[in-house]
């Protein structure tokens, strides 16, 4: 009916002037190494419009990742990086920089890439790339952040995401998210509760850097709050 076709046109109309003045979207390439769960939740903000960019590539350093096929499902190219098929940490980061060179990459989302990468490949993206981490930073850096935290006792824990800089997990906090820790968890149990949090987090945030919404001041973020 008449309304429904106003309506339509409204809606149409208010959306193309909310992306015009939003900019153009950002090039993300995403870098993962297992099943690709945040990858995915990245790609579905994308595709419904709440982070305001195209992902042009999924970059993994393992060949039977499951994030492969996700990433074939949506139609975005993969580079497999085998890190043993490689001489040196060198060549294996040389061989990624030129295969994402093309991509001309705003942002690179690390989405369970289990890879430090070195200040040489860092300096090429400085402040575009982010990660997230599976603790409150700059508590529990490193691996198996979550049994860390019920080894420590500690009754809040939570995930973060944050800039990339070469020292580990160290980088300008962006966001943050809490969960309680019980007296009975192990770190299955609390890695399961953290990543109830990790999906949104790691949206809001992405979603954030898209829309130019974020400054570096020191190592303090700014324009995470609205």
């Amino acid at each position: 009916n008449d309304v429904t076709f106003f309506t339509q046109v409204v809606f149409c109309f208010v959306k193309t002037i909310h992306e015009f003045f939003r900019g153009s979207k950002k090039r993300m390439v995403i870098f993962a190494s297992g099943r690709g769960s945040n990858a995915e939740a990245l790609h579905e903000a994308v595709e419904n419009g709440t982070i305001n960019a195209e992902i042009k590539a999924l970059v993994t350093d393992i060949p039977g990742a499951a994030c492969i096929d996700k990433a074939k499902s949506w139609g975005v190219p993969v580079i497999v990086a085998d890190r043993k098929s490689f001489a040196s940490k060198q060549a294996f980061e040389q061989y990624i920089l030129d295969a994402i060179a093309p991509y001309a990459a705003d942002v690179i989302c690390l989405a369970g890439f289990m890879r430090l990468l070195s200040s040489d490949f860092i300096s090429h993206y400085e402040h575009k790339i982010i990660n997230i981490h599976p603790a409150l930073l700059p508590s529990f850096r490193g691996l198996h952040a979550q049994g860390q935290a019920v080894a420590a006792g500690v009754k809040i824990a939570g995930c973060t995401v944050h800039f990339v800089v070469p020292d580990m997990d160290a980088g300008p906090i962006i966001l943050q998210s809490a969960v309680p820790v019980y007296e009975d968890d192990t770190e299955d149990t609390l890695a399961a509760r953290i990543l109830t949090k990790e999906h949104p987090t790691y949206v809001r945030a992405a979603a954030l850097f898209c829309d130019d919404k974020l400054t570096i001041d020191g190592n303090v973020v700014k324009g995470t709050q609205e």
